[in-house]
């Protein structure tokens, strides 16, 4: 059965809501996607903790940020989530400040083969297992009424299933746009699994899933650098150029999903236009699989035995106990 969007609304910036007051946390920030989060959501008058990998791009983003935004609250922590030391330190950072909102956002993409510093093949564990661990060093410090939005892709739909017995590739060929693919698919599975636990847990957080369409960002040239392909470069120009949306529309179902007042627990926001690929926010479907409470469960397991982060546990059996 096909699945379609809910009805057509026009969306925007600037009905989002007064943010004063609110913290968010912001994966990814300075650039594509993370920038045009960031610069909203502190817009909007939210103190906006800028989560970034590399150190100088950051401070250019701040700086441009500053220059767009004079009177913005903007913080910047170094955070790469291809290694766990790392996300432990940035949990660490912030001393257990009240955040109303984590915006799991940043990721990596068809990427040639590699392992992050702590083994685990990279698209994998940065783009599910670093947020995993996280969100959960950071999950009792998101308020009451919160919101933990996690960034999935029309990708997750482009894999037969994640292979819980080979996560790191080592017994297959590696399939880079498969290997993307299982990890959106994690980061979705893990989206509704925490939602779930939330809930059982009585936890007033808002967790909800959102994917941008085809936005055009600097995303879609980090393989063909690496990988050092003209050909892939110019093909991802002819697509951004073609199909794709500017970065600030793709940024919109992030936006809907933390902070639409009609967004509750388990809601997935897409573009609402041909094929989910551009334009304004809409509630949208997905596959089965991600839903499925016994894949949340065993992706769970496996997350909390790689990464060594342990949390919401004890809702687990509630939740299992809930569903059958």
């Amino acid at each position: 059965m096909t699945e379609r969007s809910t009805v057509m609304t026009q969306w925007m910036e600037a009905d989002m809501p007064d943010l004063a007051g609110k913290t968010a946390v912001v994966t990814g920030a300075n650039s594509g996607l993370g920038y045009f989060t960031t610069r909203a959501l502190a817009a909007a008058g939210a103190h906006v903790i800028l989560a970034c990998r590399n150190p100088e791009k950051a401070e250019q983003a701040l700086q441009q940020l500053r220059a767009e935004l004079p009177q913005a609250s903007l913080q910047v922590e170094p955070l790469d989530l291809a290694s766990l030391d790392s996300v432990r330190s940035f949990a660490a950072a912030l001393g257990g400040q009240s955040i109303e909102l984590l915006i799991n956002n940043a990721g990596v993409m068809a990427v040639p083969y590699a392992r992050t510093a702590d083994g685990f093949e990279m698209q994998f564990g940065t783009n599910h297992l670093g947020h995993f661990a996280l969100t959960g060093l950071l999950q009792e410090q998101i308020s009451d009424g919160g919101r933990i939005v996690c960034l999935a892709s029309m990708a997750h739909r482009w894999t037969p299933g994640i292979r819980f017995d080979d996560l790191d590739w080592s017994q297959r060929r590696y399939k880079r746009w498969q290997a993307y693919g299982d990890s959106k698919l994690a980061n979705l599975i893990f989206m509704f699994e925490l939602s779930r636990r939330m809930i059982a847990a009585g936890r007033n957080v808002i967790v909800a899933g959102a994917h941008p369409g085809y936005a055009s960002t600097n995303l879609q040239f980090v393989a063909a650098e690496q990988r050092k392909s003209l050909v892939e470069r110019l093909v991802m120009q002819a697509s951004n150029a073609l199909v794709g949306q500017p970065a600030q529309m793709g940024a919109l179902p992030t936006l809907y999903a933390a902070t639409a007042d009609d967004v509750v627990s388990g809601d997935y926001i897409g573009p609402g236009g041909f094929q989910q690929l551009r334009g304004h926010p809409v509630k949208v479907g997905c596959r089965k699989q991600a839903r499925n409470p016994a894949m949340g469960d065993r992706l769970w397991a496996a997350s909390e035995q790689l990464t060594g982060v342990t949390y919401l546990s004890d809702a687990a059996a509630d939740t299992a106990s809930s569903v059958g």
